[in-house]
């Protein structure tokens, strides 16, 4: 189980991308616009970097939602390795079995 601490933080990080996508979108278009005078995207680039740090989509760690665990992550099964055993163990995912030859 991971901290809990750290998986609200996540939770923090993916509110505060969804946030301010619409707004971090339109200044990175006007901040590559190479038709746009040279001050207007430098200004642009100013008021990007005035958004919080963790508004940015990259700072986001996929995490299991069962466990929080960051790492060994299945991304289709928003499950970490650990926990898709388990369950996969007990029968609760249908189609899938213990491997055994």
């Amino acid at each position: 189980m991971a901290k809990k601490a750290m998986v609200e933080r996540d939770v923090k990080r993916k509110r505060l991308v969804k946030q301010n996508a619409s707004k971090r979108a339109r200044l990175k278009a006007i901040a590559r616009d190479k038709s746009l005078p040279a001050e207007e995207r430098f200004k642009a680039q100013l008021k990007l970097a005035e958004l919080p740090r963790n508004s940015a989509p990259n700072r986001m760690r996929n995490r299991c939602q069962l466990t929080g665990r960051p790492r060994g992550f299945y991304r289709k099964l928003k499950l970490s390795r650990v926990a898709l055993r388990e369950l996969t163990n007990q029968g609760l995912i249908p189609g899938m079995v213990k491997s055994s030859w």
